[in-house]
């Protein structure tokens, strides 16, 4: 009995040993991570979610029409040319203008792919209030208000002494026209409304004084001081006996030279 003993120990130990080579392994499990702490945000109730905005109403009037909606029609090619904005200068020469008793329109600006160019015109009725011009005389202000001076300050008193009448009209004349000089490729003074033609003298006793190259002596003498006298007002004088081009009329311009020179024939 006492061998007995630790057989059965012996066979119990190793029925232990069997048993635990046949249990499995265990596997040690990943920490759960925490949570976090932030409460969890609620679903927004149907009432506070955002409201449609409301479509604008249709406006048959059409008085409620906004600007991000406008479509203006494109600008129409080839209309009028916009008139630069108008120099002190230039309003200064208006006005004195108009002290004369001139009347004037004021057009847009002739558009002319040879350079030619007048960016203030005239377009000129009455010199003074007592002096016409006709045809209506399209020119710059400067040589309007040159001309302007001229006929009432030494045309219209030479005439009145020479001839016993004051004068009434320059006509015909001529002033803006876009072409080159004779002869040559560079442009007219006529081309920039810098130069005024002068075919005749209309007195107020209807006595017409032709500008020609062989006119009667008394036309001869007042023809011939009016062209004398033009000369400085005027920087370019020219007229019968200067070329085949004005055997029938006077040409005067207000031509920029250097030193203020002048060119008189």
């Amino acid at each position: 009995m006492k061998r007995a003993a630790p057989l059965a120990l012996a066979a119990l130990v190793a029925t232990g040993s069997a048993l635990a080579l046949d249990l499995p392994q265990q596997v040690e499990k990943p920490l759960d991570r925490p949570q976090s702490e932030a409460a969890p945000i609620p679903p927004q109730k149907p009432s506070e979610l955002a409201a449609p905005l409301p479509q604008p109403r249709p406006d048959p009037a059409g008085k409620n029409v906004h600007i991000d909606t406008l479509r203006l029609p494109p600008p129409e090619l080839g209309g009028p040319p916009i008139k630069p904005a108008i120099t002190a200068e230039e309003l200064a020469c208006i006005s004195e203008l108009k002290a004369l008793g001139a009347k004037f329109e004021q057009p847009p600006p002739p558009q002319d792919a040879a350079g030619c160019e007048m960016p203030y015109p005239l377009s000129v009725t009455r010199l003074t209030a007592e002096i016409a011009v006709s045809p209506a005389l399209d020119v710059n202000c400067a040589t309007a208000l040159a001309a302007a001076k001229f006929a009432k300050d030494v045309i219209s008193p030479t005439a009145q002494t020479m001839l016993g009448a004051p004068l009434k009209a320059l006509s015909p004349v001529s002033g803006y026209v876009c072409r080159p000089r004779n002869g040559t490729q560079k442009l007219s003074e006529h081309a920039f409304g810098n130069a005024i033609d002068i075919a005749a003298f209309k007195l107020t006793d209807e006595n017409v004084i032709a500008v020609e190259l062989a006119p009667p002596a008394s036309n001869e003498k007042f023809l011939r001081a009016v062209r004398d006298a033009a000369c400085g007002p005027f920087k370019t004088v020219l007229g019968p006996g200067s070329d085949a081009d004005h055997a029938e009329h006077f040409h005067f311009d207000l031509a920029q030279r250097r030193n203020g020179g002048t060119f008189c024939q």
